[in-house]
Formats: structure tokens, C-alpha cells, sequence
């Protein structure tokens, strides 16, 4: 799912009438003034409204009329548009491909929600606040833990440690100057680990910009991979048990048609011809009747016979003109008979005319079925109505195969490019330079290696301990308040992300704690300047953060960290997810605030790299990340 295009009117900081036009990628969306932007609460009432018109907090100050909308891409390819009036109602509208126009689905709430979850794809609400969204009040250190109640859990309240440990003075004095020239050689080990740590530090945060550059590679593989299943699942004559050139004859198919059919127009012109030159009885194929029956022929023949008679009977003067009046008689009669002949042999020949005629059809009809027949089969069995489809999809293969040459292609000059190969190069060279940094480590400092200020701070206390000793206690100033140790004033965020993200993986905590281990170590380290290298998560989903010298559990943070790691565990999550389906990320303007300004360079490339994968929205006025964006749009 990816959000196309954000329009608002009288919407909390944005300009009177926004339209931003939102793409693929990394897109930083800069606000016009210094007003923060509430886009993913926006945002998450329009994809999950309770119908209870809350969504008028996000209304302008002063705005007497506020309305919102959001284009999105759904899964099924489709294009929805949700609109709602701020603090009214709302209406969810599909594109209709073929009138180019915005079609109404559905203005109830309810129903709504549950056609953008199941046909567009939209996770669910707390998914999407909790996983797929970042604003003010997201990160832990927000969120701290309730207080409990006083005796409520039967435990006795301590009192709080104080801040500084009260220095008293040495009774060893030789004793103590020994333990401070082990301190010195404590201190210059510790410094000497401190530069190679700062060191495997800056190491790595190259390390993961040019991780970045790598795996930009990675969506042309699975985009090869992806077209080389499609290629080897396309339809095949052979695998179809048709003709091997089925597509040529698809192709002469329409050719063939029409011959057929101008061969039985000429036909038919033929038969036309023949029928209008005949009378009626003839193009009705029948046989004349016999001259015998002819009325016309009886009565000539009659009248000659009569007048014959009549002429012998008569005088012999006059029955001889008399008899001659027989010759027109029988000459009428035997016109009759021949007209009779001739009609018979028209018959006849028009008899056997249709017959050659008729023939000639049912060869026409016979060679276009042969000619047919195996188109027609082909038709069938994939189930088309033309034989254009038939060769669009025995033309599939051909096609996915060009497009995987054209992908492999690009992938090889990809990696011959000389710019990859020396970021390969140059992140082996990195990689082998920290594997024996780490090695270092391992052999100076084998286990726990304190921090040089602690030294120091020690060193202090020993050569104040020795100055107590030798000059006696000074002057006690008033003891400052005593302030809470950091840390251990929040809940681990872990088990509650897992719980929401196991559903969305398909996966229990233990599988999903092994799916994000190394990935969200290499962002903890990254972020927190290599003050944890490694994150473990039990089987209740309770994080234990790995730092060079300590193991320590996600709720004894302090806050600062707690949030790195945090916002380490949701990239992670996003990261991962990205590979299965993809989802918005939208960040509100908070970043700022958690990470340093000198890491805030290290942030934007960790997004511009999720870019690559999904759609990230960040709305931000600082100039960084809006130099690292792929878009950036004015709200």
C-alpha cells in the first residue's frame, strides 16, 4: 500500500489549502511555518475513524471549516481516495479505470475500516499507530513508568543513592599510592581502549552507509528473482500440448476468417445471379409438368384432330381446306411440347448448378474448420473468448524473458560499476580493519575495561583519600539535593511492539526475536555511538541491551537511550516487513529531539535506505534530512 497524495483544507499547520503529491521513496514533507504538523494522527483518522468526530483536534485554530483526504494504492493495484470532514463525516471512493472518475464505496464508518483492511490492505489501527507511525508521544521516555503504590508491594522504600561517593581518608598511605599507580596504568589502558573503540565506532558508521550502497542491489535481485518465477509459471504451447507454432496460427487467424468469408460472399454472389435470371418455378427447383397436362397443349391437339376429321367428313373440295386448318393446330401443340422440352433442361442444369454450388461451400467451410481447429482448441483450453489472448498469453515467457535480460543486465553493470566495486572493496577493507580492532580489544582488554573518566574520577578520590590523610579534612560544605540515578523509570517498550508485530509477522516471540536480532543491533550500535553492540529479547519478549562491559535490561535504560533504542527496534521491525508487504512509515517531526544533531546525517541515510524498500514520510523543517530525501514537498 502506498499513500499518493495528501489534500487538506484548515488543517493545524499546513497552509490553508494543501495538495501534496506523495511518490515511492524517501519524502520529506516541510511545513510552511514553525506550527508542528500532526500528519500521522491525521493520517490514522482517516484510515481508522470511530465516526466520533474526534478528529476536530486537528482542525486550524480559528478555522471554522477543516477537510482532509488521502489518495492510497492498495495491494489489489486499485486506487482509493478517503475523505472526511474534520470532526464529520466521511465517504471512501474507488477510481474507476474506465471513466477516469472517483466512485463512492462506502460512507459508513465501519464498513470502511473493514474494506481498507481486508481489499486495500491496510494493517490495523494499533498496528499502524504502533508500528507503522512516530509522533511525539510514541517514544518510551514519554511514557514513564506508573509509580507504585506506597506498601503496595510489601517491599521496605530505600533511600535514594547520593550522587558522589564521600571520600574518607586513607589508612595505607603507601597502600593507597600503589593502588593509585595501578590507577594510572588503569587509565592509560582504558584511554587506549577508548581510541580504538572510537575508532571501531567510526568504522562502523561507515561501515553501514556503505552496507546502504550494497544492498541497493538487492531490490534488482528480488525483482529478478520475481520475474524468473513468473517466466518459468508462464504458459508454453509445449506445456499446453498445442502445436509449437499455435502462435502463428493465432496470428493468420483473422486472415483465414476472412478469406472464409469472402469466398462465401462470392458464393452467395453466384446463387444470387443465377436466382434473379431464373423465373420462380425454376429457382424453386421443381419439375415442369408434363405437355400431355398442358391445357394448351390438349387443346391445339384437339383442334387439329377435330379439324381433321371434320375434313375428312366434308366434300372432297371443301374438307381439303378444312383439313389444312390442322397444320396451326399441331403446330401450336408442338410448341407447347417443346416449350415443355426447354423447360425441363433448364431444370436440370439449375439442378446441378446448386449441387456444384452447394459442394463448393462445404469445401470453403471444411478447409477454414481444418485451418481453425487448433486455434479453436487453444481457445478452450485457456479459456479466452479471442485468439489475441490466446497470444498474449503464449507471448508472456518471451516477454519475462526479455525483461530478465534486461534485469540481469542491469544488476551486472550495477556490479561492474567501479563505484560498487570500491564500495565492496572498500567495506571488505573496513570490515577486515574492525574484525581486528575487535581483536585488539579482545587481547588488551580481555573483560571489563572501565570508561577513562571513571578512572579519573577514582584517581581523585584516592588522591583525596591520601590528602585527608596527610592534611586532615577540609571544610564540609552543605550537601547538594540528592537527584535519582538515570535509568530504570520506564517500562520496556519491547513486549508491547512484539505483541503487535508476532501478529503481523505470522510469527511467535521467539522467531521473531531471531528475525530482527542482528539487524536491530547493527541500528542500536549505529545510533548510540557503539555504547550497546548487541540486543537480545527472551521468551516474554524482554529486551536486554549488550554494552562492552555490562549487560543491561531495556527497563534500566536511561531514557535517552531507551528511545535510540526504541526507534532502532521499529526501523528494524519496518525493514523486515517491507520485504513481505509494503506499508507507509510515517514520522512526525520528533526526531530532533531523540537523536543528536551529529547523528541526525547517520538518520536520514537509515531512512533513505528504508526508502528503497517502502514509503517513508517524514515531515521535518531541519535542512538534513531534507537534503538526503528523494522528494521533498511543502505542506
Amino acid at each position: 500500500m502506498y499513500l499518493l497524495e495528501l489534500v487538506a483544507q484548515g488543517l493545524r499547520g499546513c497552509s490553508p489549502t494543501t495538495r501534496a503529491a506523495l511518490s515511492p521513496g524517501y519524502v520529506v514533507l516541510r511545513p510552511p511555518g514553525a506550527e508542528p504538523v500532526p500528519l500521522a494522527g491525521v493520517i490514522s483518522a482517516l484510515l481508522y475513524s470511530d465516526g466520533r468526530g474526534g478528529d476536530v483536534a486537528f482542525r486550524a485554530a480559528g478555522a471554522a471549516f477543516g477537510k482532509a483526504g488521502v489518495t492510497l494504492q492498495g495491494n489489489d493495484l486499485g486506487t482509493y481516495r478517503v475523505v472526511r470532514e474534520l470532526g464529520g463525516a466521511g465517504s471512501l471512493q474507488r477510481l474507476n479505470k474506465t471513466t477516469q472518475k472517483f466512485e463512492l464505496v462506502t460512507q459508513d464508518t465501519l464498513e470502511m475500516g473493514q474494506f481498507l483492511r481486508g481489499q486495500v490492505g491496510a494493517p490495523g489501527k494499533s498496528a499502524f499507530e504502533q508500528l507503522f507511525s512516530l509522533d511525539a508521544h510514541s517514544f518510551p521516555s514519554k511514557r514513564p513508568k506508573p509509580a507504585p503504590k506506597p506498601g503496595a508491594s510489601g517491599e521496605r522504600k530505600l533511600p535514594s543513592l547520593a550522587t558522589s561517593v564521600a571520600v574518607t581518608a586513607a589508612t595505607d598511605i603507601p597502600a593507597a599510592e600503589a593502588k593509585l599507580a595501578e590507577l594510572q596504568k588503569e587509565l592509560e589502558l582504558s584511554k587506549e581502549i577508548d581510541k580504538l573503540q572510537f575508532r571501531q565506532d567510526g568504522l562502523a558508521s561507515e561501515m553501514f552507509e556503505l552496507e546502504a550502497k550494497l544492498k541497493g542491489t538487492e531490490g534488482l535481485k528480488a525483482a529478478i528473482a520475481e520475474t524468473q518465477r513468473l517466466c518459468d509459471e508462464a504458459p508454453t504451447p509445449e506445456s499446453l500440448g498445442l502445436p509449437h507454432d499455435i502462435v502463428a496460427r493465432c496470428e493468420r487467424y483473422p486472415a483465414l476468417v476472412q478469406k472464409r468469408d469472402e469466398a462465401l460472399a462470392r458464393l452467395q454472389a453466384e446463387k444470387g445471379g443465377d436466382d434473379a435470371a431464373m423465373p420462380a418455378p425454376a429457382a424453386q427447383r421443381y419439375v415442369p409438368e408434363p405437355f400431355f397436362r398442358d391445357p394448351r397443349f390438349l387443346g391445339g391437339a384437339g383442334v387439329g384432330v377435330l379439324v381433321l376429321v371434320l375434313g375428312m367428313a366434308l366434300r372432297a373440295g371443301i374438307g381439303r381446306y378444312v383439313a389444312l386448318l390442322d397444320i396451326p393446330a399441331f403446330g401450336f401443340a408442338a410448341l407447347v411440347a417443346l416449350k415443355w422440352v426447354d423447360d425441363l433442361q433448364g431444370a436440370q442444369r439449375s439442378g446441378r448448378k446448386e449441387g456444384m454450388l452447394a459442394a463448393r461451400e462445404k469445401k470453403i467451410l471444411e478447409e477454414f474448420e481444418q485451418e481453425a481447429q487448433q486455434v479453436k482448441a487453444a481457445m478452450r483450453q485457456l479459456s479466452v473468448e479471442s485468439p489475441q489472448e490466446v497470444i498474449d498469453l503464449l507471448s508472456q515467457r518471451a516477454l519475462y524473458a526479455e525483461r530478465l535480460h534486461e534485469l540481469k543486465t542491469q544488476l551486472a553493470a550495477m556490479e561492474s560499476d567501479p563505484e560498487f566495486a570500491q564500495a565492496a572493496q572498500r567495506y571488505a577493507a573496513l570490515k577486515a580493519e574492525s574484525d581486528a580492532i575487535s581483536q585488539q580489544l579482545q587481547e588488551r582488554a580481555g573483560g571489563y575495561v572501565r570508561d577513562p573518566r571513571e578512572v579519573e574520577r577514582e584517581i581523585q578520590r584516592v588522591r583525596e583519600s591520601i590528602e585527608l590523610a596527610r592534611n586532615g579534612p577540609p571544610p564540609q560544605p552543605e550537601s547538594p539535593a540528592a537527584t535519582p540515578a538515570p535509568g530504570g523509570g520506564f517500562e520496556d517498550p519491547t513486549p508491547g511492539v512484539f505483541a503487535l508485530a508476532a501478529d503481523l509477522f505470522q510469527l511467535d516471540v521467539p522467531s521473531l526475536a531471531a528475525l530482527i536480532k542482528d539487524r536491530c543491533a547493527q541500528y542500536v550500535a549505529a545510533l548510540c555511538d557503539r555504547r550497546y553492540v548487541g540486543v537480545e529479547v527472551d521468551h516474554k519478549a524482554n529486551a536486554t541491551l549488550i554494552a562492552p562491559d555490562r549487560r543491561v535490561p531495556a527497563s534500566d535504560l536511561p531514557a535517552k537511550d531507551l528511545d535510540l533504542y526504541y526507534l532502532a527496534l521499529r526501523l528494524t521491525l519496518v525493514e523486515k516487513h517491507s520485504a513481505k508487504m509494503k506499508l507507509p512509515l510515517v514520522i512526525d517531526d520528533v526526531l530532533g529531539a531523540v537523536v543528536e544533531e551529529a547523528r541526525l546525517p547517520l538518520l536520514g541515510r537509515m531512512l533513505k535506505h528504508l526508502g528503497t524498500l517502502t514509503q517513508v514520510l517524514h515531515v521535518t523543517r531541519h535542512p538534513t534530512p531534507q537534503s538526503m530525501a528523494d522528494a521533498v514537498v511543502t505542506l
